[in-house]
């Protein structure tokens, strides 16, 4: 079992990605917002009743996190590059998973 995680933009959020990830049997996962700063600088706004342009320090970032089986690993990975236009997938492997409700301890 494979904890999958990554920074990925706001518009793959829309791209079809969440439904690709069922069709190989990812159930769950989750998204997290945080704001943060990259390489590229967040878009500039206009404050001031438009009459002036602002470039925040930081813009919003979502993270997608969710373990998979080892089998599924690749397949995850192919997706995610597919429907991800930029950001990053960090896989970390997992010790040990316990479901609190059940008590099942490295299961689904």
């Amino acid at each position: 079992m494979n904890l999958l995680g990554g920074s990925i933009a706001r518009e793959t959020l829309y791209s079809g990605l969440f439904e690709a990830l069922k069709k190989i049997d990812v159930g769950g996962l989750t998204v997290i917002k945080k704001r943060g700063r990259g390489r590229r600088p967040p878009p500039e706004m206009h404050a001031g009743k438009g009459s002036m342009i602002f470039t925040p320090q930081f813009s919003d970032k979502y993270v997608v996190e969710l373990f998979i089986d080892e089998n599924k690993k690749d397949d995850a990975i192919k997706i995610i590059q597919e429907h991800a236009s930029r950001g990053k997938i960090i896989i970390t492997p997992n010790i040990h998973m316990i479901d609190i409700s059940t008590g099942k301890i490295d299961s689904d």
